[in-house]
Parts: structure tokens; C-alpha cells; sequence
């Protein structure tokens, strides 16, 4: 204590607010982190050491000013092990998150794996000269400047020419480590890093000014203990200028903290996430604010000696302010959630739809809610919203906010390939492939991906956080269902208005058939029957006749080979009878054990299955080959068995654009895919344009 009251209450004010601070980000990088590894405990235990210090440096400027006090020499000789600790821990912790124990063969291991064992050699030494010799000195030396018993060299104690010296070899090689890292192994990683890298850069500047003013600091105590020694105000003069210096290192190692507490909270540094969480970023504004608003008043009512009871009561009241602040904050969090999933909430008015005869697609209102969700939820500036697998064929196109911005996506599969695991939340894409779009959210179902949702940047460069995409991911995934559902039950019910046109129709035409013109001609043959038995008989071949082609008009009934032959069997006669020299070759990949399989499938499944396959392969024949009818197609057909049959047929031919699916030749398909649908199976289309088509079919198999 400097014994002037602004000074010391500065001083004590800023050390517990590093000591609250530092003790929150430990816990929260310990308690949040997606996996306890031996890293995210050396990033907590580190900055939980800080706090260690910061409270011995507390209790140090509580004390009397007496040299002689055992509390103050206590806490002096305790600080000196998180003092010592620290510079090393830093470095481990920058080694640790910028890659170096990922892989050996990368530059970053082999340009510090020198380095590092000095530093660890540095570290042993340290502490081997704390053990053994006792270098540093009491308090009451240092209030004395009595350094005379220390180790020395040169007239300098080891520990003042060594610490500096220790402390700045930490600090750049940690700066080194920051400059040029390593390649990250998290998803997503290495953006993050480039995130964070400014703040992290700036805080490892900052403790290199800090070690900077403790050489020098140091450095004026041994030059000052020569011309000073047995002064009688000599306490008085070293405490106003040791007050200082450790206000401005304090006041530097808090703003070092806050630079890494943005980077822990913001980009999740330390605790494994791919995104950074908004409840999180908010909980760290609120410690800062407790932090700042209690510290200067505890200090303060320490230093001007208030009855414990009134701090006690103002502690107490800001700890309540503070509370509710925070509780009306997710309340008004909360609200807001709810604002911005109402548009998904509301009714799409299906029902009304589909007793409605129309297209799906028009009348199903999927702009607003997806509106809602990329500029009011996620702050985006464009999105899109893109089916794929079974859900492609019933879903309909991607869909686009805003709806001008719609453009051909033609290496949607690709990106599919990349987003195979569930654990994924968001991936960077290149926007020159998906129309100036940066990010892909993959969405999922019960049967696995089901669609993608694409976004822009957010104005200014910001960074989605992860209950923004959670939120996004599900979102999507209800909205995809929507349509999914619209075009099963828009196909059904139109399939079933045209099933029942036709059977009117049929019926009205035999019955106008047989009343008009068939049952006159049995009427005339009977009474021709005796008078001119010729004539009734020309007659009566004329009316079998019209019932022949009446009986002909009605709907053929389900293929026989099906039942007979079996699924694959029947789908080889239909491609050597109806469909030989469509292809220029045709190979059949299907082990026997596959096709023993099938036989297990119920007859509605292999019917549903067959007419699908049989569409795909019309379709192949017709469109595989564009405008060139002179081009080479070759179709594979291919099967496999698990859980579930999943049968694939795959062209070489021109593609189909992925921007339109559900016109041309994709329209039977669809009506195929709803049909699919209700017998429990799936439809699914891939396609690249000049490289390839593939439509995989799947059906449960029966449990054995």
C-alpha cells in the first residue's frame, strides 16, 4: 500500500476485478468445454492460477504497511508460484490450441519442439532455484532493499536477471506459435482462428508489455538498493513507486484478460465448439459488468474503513441489481425467441389447399417462413433452402430468400458428401459454386440427410452463433417436412381425383357402350333369331366385338411377372423386351443373394418398387442423352440389402439440372416417389449435369 488513497483504491479495485474475471473464464472454459481434454484443463487450471495470483496480489494490498506482518509475507511468498507458473502455462496453452501435439510432421512442431524443451528446461530451473536456493526475497528485504543474501551475480540476484529473461522467451515464442500455426483438426477451426487470431495476437502483445515493465520494475529495485540501503524513508519512496508500477501492469494484465476472455466467448477458443454461443457471449457481458461494479466498491469500502456491515449491504444490493438485470435479459431473450419462430408456428392452411385443385408449390406459402428465418432469426442477408433424397422428388426446387437470387446449383451432391456426419452444425462453402452462398447447415430426418440450408454473410462480417443454427437446423428441417408432406398429400389426392375422373368416365362410356349400341344388337339378333338366322348371327359377332374393345378400354391390371418372376427378374424381361437397344450397354450389379432377398418384399412394395424402376429407366432412354442423340448412355443397375432393399439405377448421360427439379422428366418420378411414400419407401435423385443421373429406390425389408 502506497498510503495515497486514490492510488491504492485504483490499484485494489483492478485486482479484483482481474480476480473475478479470470476465476470465471477458468470455471467456464472447464465446465463448457465439449470434451475435458488434457489442453482445455491446462487452459482452465491456467487461467484459474491467474486468479490465484490476483488474490494473493488482493490480500497483499490489504495488509498494514508493516513490513514485518506475517500475513503480508505469506501471501508475498505465495504469489511467487502462479508468478513462475504462469509465463510456461501460456505458452502450453498457445501450443495447445494452435496445433502443435495435432501432428509432428507439421512446420509449427518442428520450429518449437527446440524451443519448447528450453522453455521446459527454463520452467525445472525456475523452480529447481526456488527449492534450493531461496531467491527471493522476504518483503521486509524488499522494503529495505537489503538484497545482499540472495543469490547474485554481478552484484544482481539470480532471480532478477532470470525471471525477465524466462518471461519474455515465453511470451514470443507464444507470439510465434499465434503468427504461424498449425493446421486445425476442429470443424471449421481454422476460420475460427483467424477470428480470434487479433485478439489472442494483441493479448500475447500486451503480456510482453507486462513482462517488459517487471524487468524493469526489477531492474530499478537492484540499481535503487546501492544508493538507497539504510535510508530511513526508504519504505515510503519504494511503495509510491512499486504502487506504479503495479498499477499499470495490473491495469495491463486486465485488458490482456478481456482480450482473451473475447476470444474464449466469442470464438470458443478453449472449449472445443465449432460455433460460438449467444447465451455465452451474454453471460460474459454480465461477469464483466458484476466485475466492474462491485470492485471499486469493495475496494473502497476496505480503504475508507466502513463499517463491514454497509459494504456487506452494498455488495448485497448490486449482487440483487445485478440479478435482475440478468433475469429481465433472458426474459427479454426469450420473447424474442419466440417472436422469431412464430412465422414457423403459424398454420399453412393445408387442408385448405389441398381440396383445392392446384400445384403445391404455387399455393404453399414457404417465402414468408423462410423469410423469417434467414433475415429476421439468423440476420442473413441471402439463403436457400434445398431438399435432397427422398424429400427432393416431394419437396420441390430449392427455395430461395430472396426469391431473385434463385440460380442453378449444380454441385449440390458434392457438398452433400461433405456434411455426412450428424455432428456436423455448419460448414464453409465456395461461393462461385452455390450462387454467392457461404455456408451450408445440414439438415437431418429419419432416414439421414434430407436437405441443406445455404446462407450468406451476415452484414458486417458477424459470426452465427450455435443456438442461431440449432434453431436454423430445425427450422429448415420443419419446413422441409411441410412441403414434403404438401406434395405427398397434393400427389395423392390428385392421383385419386384422376383415378376417380377416370373410373367416371370409363364407367359412363361402358355404360353408354352397352345400352346404346350393344344391347340393340342382342335385342335385333333375337328377333332375327328365326327369320334370318345369318344376319342374328352377324350380329351377335358384332356385339362380342364391342364387349372385346370395351374390355380392352379398362385399365390393365398389375404386371403378372411380378408375381410370378419376382422384382429384379421382371424389371430384366422389361429391359430385354420394351427397352432392348435404348441403352448403349446395360450392366447388372446384383449378387443372387441380394435378389434371394427381394423375394420377401410384399407384392404392393415389389409392384411400387418395379413401376418406379420402369420409370427411371423411360426416363434414361429418352432424356439421357439431351439434344445429341448420337451420345453414348450406359445405365448400371445395382442393389443392396440390409435393414432396408435399396435399389440404385444410374446413367451417364447429360444430367438433369438441379434447379428444376421437379419438371420434365422428373414429374412421373415424383408421382412414383409419393406413391413409394405410402408403401413405406423412398425416392431419391442425384444428378451433375454431362456426368451422371442416379435414382435409388429403397424399401424396408419384412423382419425375418
Amino acid at each position: 500500500m502506497s498510503g495515497r488513497l486514490l492510488l491504492d483504491w485504483a490499484a485494489l479495485s483492478i485486482s479484483l476485478f482481474n480476480t473475478l474475471v479470470l476465476i470465471w473464464l477458468g470455471l467456464t472454459v472447464l465446465l463448457n468445454a465439449e470434451r475435458r481434454t488434457a489442453g482445455v484443463w491446462l487452459a482452465g487450471l491456467g487461467l484459474l492460477m491467474g486468479g490465484a495470483f490476483f488474490i494473493s496480489h488482493s490480500a497483499i494490498l490489504g495488509q498494514r504497511l508493516d513490513p514485518s506482518s506475517p500475513g503480508l509475507n505469506f501471501w508475498w511468498s505465495a504469489a511467487w508460484l502462479p508468478v513462475i507458473l504462469s509465463p510456461f502455462a501460456w505458452y502450453i496453452v498457445i501450443l495447445w490450441y494452435t496445433g502443435y501435439w495435432d501432428s509432428p510432421s507439421t512446420d509449427l512442431h518442428r520450429r518449437q519442439q527446440p524451443w519448447y524443451m528450453v522453455a521446459m528446461l527454463c520452467t525445472l530451473g525456475m523452480g529447481a532455484l526456488l527449492i534450493f536456493t531461496h531467491p527471493i526475497p522476504t518483503f521486509a528485504q524488499i522494503a529495505e532493499l537489503d538484497l545482499s543474501d540472495l543469490p547474485s551475480v554481478l552484484g544482481i540476484p539470480v532471480i532478477f536477471l532470470a525471471y525477465p529473461a524466462y518471461i519474455l522467451l515465453c511470451i514470443l515464442l507464444a507470439l510465434d506459435a499465434l503468427l504461424r500455426p498449425g493446421p486445425s483438426m476442429r470443424p471449421m477451426g481454422n476460420l475460427a482462428r483467424r477470428r480470434a487470431r487479433p485478439w489472442l495476437v494483441a493479448s500475447t502483445f500486451v503480456l510482453l508489455a507486462v513482462s517488459l515493465l517487471v524487468a524493469a520494475a526489477l531492474m530499478w529495485v537492484v540499481m535503487d538498493s546501492g544508493d538507497e540501503y539504510g535510508s530511513v524513508d526508504i519504505y515510503q519512496r519504494l511503495s509510491q513507486t512499486l504502487a506504479w508500477f503495479d498499477l499499470i501492469i495490473a491495469a495491463l494484465i486486465g485488458l490482456a484478460v478481456l482480450l482473451l476472455g473475447q476470444a474464449v466467448v466469442v470464438y470458443e477458443i478453449f472449449t472445443g465448439k465449432s460455433l460460438p454461443r449467444r447465451e455465452l457471449r451474454r453471460a460474459w457481458h454480465s461477469a464483466i459488468f458484476l466485475a466492474v461494479s462491485i470492485s471499486p466498491v469493495a475496494a473502497g469500502g476496505y480503504l475508507l474503513q466502513v463499517k463491514p456491515i454497509y459494504s456487506l449491504l452494498a455488495s448485497l444490493m448490486l449482487v440483487t441489481v445485478f440479478f435482475a438485470l440478468y433475469t429481465w435479459r433472458s426474459f427479454s431473450g426469450r420473447e424474442a425467441a419466440l417472436r422469431q419462430v412464430r412465422p414457423f408456428l403459424s398454420s399453412q392452411r393445408l387442408y385448405d389447399q389441398l381440396i383445392q385443385p392446384g400445384d403445391v408449390a404455387s399455393d404453399l406459402d414457404v417465402q414468408s417462413p423462410l423469410a423469417a428465418l434467414v433475415t429476421g432469426l439468423l440476420g442473413a442477408e441471402r439463403g436457400a433452402l434445398a431438399p435432397l433424397g427422398s424429400l427432393a422428388t416431394l419437396a420441390g426446387p430449392p427455395m430461395f430468400h430472396p426469391p431473385g437470387s434463385a440460380a442453378p446449383l449444380p454441385r449440390l451432391h458434392e457438398l452433400a458428401a461433405r456434411v455426412q456426419s450428424p455432428g456436423t452444425s455448419l460448414v464453409p462453402i465456395e461461393p462461385a459454386d452455390f450462387a454467392g452462398l457461404r455456408w451450408a447447415a445440414p439438415l437431418w430426418g429419419e432416414r439421414g440427410l434430407i436437405g441443406l440450408l445455404l446462407l450468406g454473410d451476415k452484414p458486417g462480417g458477424g459470426f452465427y452463433t450455435q443456438e442461431e443454427i440449432d434453431l436454423a437446423r430445425s427450422s429448415g428441417e420443419r419446413l422441409l417436412d411441410i412441403q414434403a408432406s404438401a406434395g405427398l398429400a397434393r400427389q395423392l389426392v390428385e392421383l385419386q381425383r384422376q383415378r376417380q375422373s377416370e373410373s367416371q368416365t370409363l364407367e359412363l362410356h361402358t355404360r353408354r357402350s352397352l345400352h346404346d349400341e350393344v344391347l340393340p344388337l342382342l335385342h335385333t339378333a333375337l328377333l332375327l333369331m328365326q327369320a334370318d338366322p345369318q344376319d342374328a348371327q352377324a350380329r351377335l359377332s358384332e356385339a362380342h366385338h364391342r364387349i372385346s374393345d370395351l374390355l380392352h378400354e379398362l385399365p390393365a391390371p398389375a404386371a403378372p411377372e411380378i408375381g410370378r418372376l419376382g422384382l429384379l427378374p421382371a424389371l430384366r424381361r422389361l429391359a430385354e423386351s420394351e427397352l432392348r437397344g435404348r441403352f448403349d450397354g446395360l450392366e447388372w450389379q446384383i449378387s443372387p443373394e441380394i435378389e434371394s432377398r427381394t423375394a420377401t418384399l410384399p407384392t404392393a412394395a415389389a409392384e411400387a418398387l418395379y413401376y418406379a424402376a420402369r420409370e427411371a429407366l423411360r426416363n434414361s432412354a429418352a432424356h439421357g442423352r439431351g439434344s445429341t442423340p448420337q451420345r453414348s448412355l450406359h445405365v448400371k443397375i445395382s442393389a443392396a440389402a440390409g435393414r432396408e432393399f435399396s435399389l440404385v439405377i444410374e446413367d451417364d448421360g447429360v444430367g438433369l439440372e438441379n434447379s428444376v427439379p421437379g419438371s420434365g422428366s422428373r414429374s412421373g418420378l415424383a408421382l412414383h416417389g409419393a406413391l413409394l411414400a405410402v408403401a413405406g419407401g423412398a425416392l431419391s435423385i442425384e444428378s451433375e449435369p454431362d456426368r451422371f443421373t442416379r435414382v435409388t429406390l429403397s424399401m424396408p425389408l419384412p423382419e425375418s
